[in-house]
């Protein structure tokens, strides 16, 4: 197929998505993924949109209120005089670059000018220490490293024969990324891209296990991400905020592929210290029309006025982990409009989702996205259509938006794809209109006294008092019970860890909850997590098996 025809049918599954903006069973029910032998985005997608359009492809405002635009038509021009530079510096097709920037124009040039060379990209955060950075080096079997140039000190102890390219200030033995100002703003391809290969490598955030190896396609992130644009509810001419970090999945989802799918605006907001105030300044000021966040940042900004938002984004989603129903409630209250939740994995594109224009139901992720059959697996016998189970993708019609596998661990990419199904790992159940339900990851969700607990449904419910801004939840060894819920509670400014504390949330625990599901045990204490945010409730089970807490751990049997 050629690169004309490759485009023209990306083009037509893309508009049958946008005709279907708020019709969710029409699209569910008619899209059909863009099915070719040869895809290049940035080449094949990027560079048509781009060509002659002086619209901003990339907005980036910094603390200081220093403002970057660019074009889509001069973003593609820069990302060629880069894929030229990098060729001329012995970048080849398959090579491995690990790419280790913060928010700059840089990352979306490199991204791009990787994709033109066939080069695969390691992404990485620049929150990496080099013991990170060795496994990643060594691992993922890199032979170019760009990186800003602070952070050049940490491959001082990354072993390994790369190509070293630093961003920013001059550094000795490094080569300058400026290098690439003089080379031509036009590029020619080798030769076609085949859409099934290796176009990016991401490491997993490793909350249960160390990272895992995730290898995309030049189809499957790219082309997969048209579900990522549909659940947002992305088109032409949007100015799109998603706060993620670089080096991880969700800025992959949401800063380059869905809004760029849709021809829409990246909005990038740099700071510090989250600034609720600030953010929302921004973003009226830039006149951002869809907005995304993962919950930690929604619960800090309902910390704050909300009305200072005097124009509120037309779109408003939350993904990383569930979002609790009383951050919803208040968001709506103040803005008018809902957040959606949305539910996919560093594997994956959006699976499962409350699509724009839907009856949103509270607590559900919604219902499949457009291209994916989700089954939910049943946790005995491993049969699909259970009300509650592992919720798993049928591979009898593979989603395009579905990686390859584990790189380099053919076991465990067997392990995910057994029977026909990929498994998620995570456990859902689904109601009779087909919405599914988050109960939790099947690491997670435990048994106390013989009753099934979920630690989201408990977070939620602590969650909803005003003294708690964060909580995991997790079993505590009982010897009557077996287990127990025990809870880590990240207290709200303002709130004292105390007797009296631990006291009112046993209430407020009392109030809200089954009586089997109630907290019984609650220690006051900061919570672990990955590089990326994520709570790493493996390390807090431990933790709690081993009994080795602050001190600050109280009983609900304490205060009767």
């Amino acid at each position: 197929m050629s690169a004309t025809s490759a485009t023209e049918t990306f083009r037509a599954a893309r508009d049958f998505l946008l005709r279907h903006r708020e019709d969710y069973q029409a699209a569910y029910e008619g899209f059909r993924w863009p099915r070719t032998d040869h895809f290049n985005w940035a080449l094949d997608w990027f560079d048509v949109i781009a060509e002659n359009n002086d619209r901003t492809a990339l907005h980036i405002v910094e603390e200081d209120g220093d403002r970057t635009e660019v074009s889509f038509a001069r973003m593609s021009a820069r990302s060629n005089r880069v894929a030229n530079w990098l060729r001329a510096r012995g970048v080849r097709a398959g090579d491995r670059i690990l790419v280790m920037l913060g928010n700059q124009v840089e990352l979306w040039e490199t991204a791009l000018a990787a994709m033109k060379l066939r080069a695969v990209v390691i992404p990485a955060t620049p929150l990496l220490g080099p013991a990170d950075l060795r496994d990643r080096v060594e691992r993922g079997r890199v032979r170019h490293v760009l990186v800003r140039d602070t952070d050049t000190p940490k491959f001082d102890e990354v072993p390994g024969d790369y190509t070293r390219i630093a961003v920013g200030a001059d550094v000795p033995g490094w080569l300058p990324y400026t290098g690439a100002d003089g080379h031509p703003e036009t590029y020619r391809a080798d030769r076609e891209t085949d859409a099934d290969e290796p176009l990016m490598l991401y490491f997993t955030s490793g909350t249960t296990a160390s990272p895992k190896l995730v290898e995309h396609t030049h189809a499957s992130y790219p082309v997969g991400h048209l579900s990522t644009m549909y659940w947002i509810g992305l088109k032409p001419g949007d100015v799109h905020l998603n706060i993620s970090s670089p080096g991880w999945a969700k800025h992959a989802w949401s800063n380059l592929f869905a809004p760029w799918n849709a021809e829409a605006t990246v909005f990038i907001f740099n700071y510090t210290r989250f600034d609720a105030a600030r953010l929302m300044a921004e973003m009226d000021r830039s006149g951002v029309t869809s907005f995304c966040a993962p919950p930690t940042v929604w619960r800090m900004l309902i910390q704050a006025d909300l009305s200072q938002l005097k124009n509120p984004p037309r779109e408003v989603v939350a993904a990383g982990e569930p979002l609790n129903p009383e951050v919803i409630e208040t968001v709506r209250r103040v803005w008018g409009v809902t957040i959606r939740d949305g539910f996919g994995q560093t594997e994956t594109s959006v699976q499962v989702a409350n699509t724009p224009g839907q009856l949103l139901k509270a607590g559900s992720m919604g219902r499949p996205s457009p291209g994916f059959r989700v089954e939910l697996l049943d946790p005995v016998t491993g049969e699909p259509g259970a009300l509650e189970g592992e919720i798993s993708l049928d591979l009898s019609d593979r989603p395009v938006g579905l990686m390859t596998g584990y790189h380099g661990d053919p076991e465990r990419t067997a392990q995910a794809m057994a029977g026909g199904y990929y498994r998620t790992g995570d456990i859902g159940s689904r109601d009779l209109d087909g919405y599914i339900t988050y109960v939790g990851r099947a690491d997670d969700v435990f048994k106390a006294s013989d009753y099934k607990i979920s630690p989201f449904e408990l977070e939620s419910a602590l969650l909803e008092h005003e003294a708690v801004a964060e909580a995991a939840v997790v079993p505590a060894p009982d010897p009557m019970r077996l287990a127990v819920p025990k809870a880590y509670i990240v207290l709200a400014e303002g709130w004292e860890p105390c007797p009296d504390t631990a006291k009112i949330l046993f209430e407020h625990s009392r109030s809200v909850l089954a009586p089997y599901k109630r907290v019984r045990r609650l220690e006051f204490a900061d919570l672990p997590k990955t590089v990326s945010g994520k709570i790493r409730r493996i390390e807090l089970r431990e933790r709690t098996a081993r009994g080795t807490g602050t001190g600050t751990e109280y009983a609900e049997g304490d205060f009767r």
